[in-house]
């Protein structure tokens, strides 16, 4: 911005709120010496860093919460035709530390793959939970047709 564009308009000054110049960013009793200004660039790269710091640290805190949960057990314990979907009942067992969710894939013979979300498992504890899927298909099967497997 040019300065007969700027003459007249102010801001406040970023550590104290006077109102100076829009060419500067502190007023002459925060910046008593004159120093060089700071550029906008340097503001907003310092922000971006911490913003990218924040982030990383909590991909870091997020992976290692989700650490101690799991290993997780389970089978398909029962598969019932209830057209035009399949109910399967499941028993999944938390061999982990810590209480949480698990998502298991369950497979059947031709490749078909269906998604399931559990509630919270508690450390060491077993659950059974009945779901309703639409992705396996409604051909005749029964749970030892079936595969699943469980992450975290």
């Amino acid at each position: 911005m040019s300065a007969s564009t700027s003459a007249g308009q102010t801001h406040g000054c970023v550590r104290c709120g006077r109102q100076v110049p829009l060419e500067v960013a502190l007023c002459e009793d925060c910046n008593p010496l004159g120093l060089a200004q700071p550029a906008a660039t340097q503001a907003h790269g310092t922000v971006f860093v911490a913003i990218a710091v924040a982030v990383v640290i909590l991909a870091i805190l997020a992976g290692l919460a989700r650490s101690s949960i799991g290993p997780f057990a389970a089978t398909v314990v029962d598969a019932v035709v209830a057209r035009p979907t399949l109910v399967l009942t499941i028993t999944a067992t938390n061999g982990g530390t810590s209480a949480g969710p698990t998502s298991c894939r369950v497979t059947d013979g031709s490749g078909r793959v269906a998604t399931i979300r559990t509630e919270r498992v508690e450390p060491g504890a077993t659950v059974t939970f009945t779901r309703v899927v639409t992705d396996l298909g409604i051909e005749p099967v029964n749970a030892r047709t079936l595969s699943i497997d469980c992450d975290p």
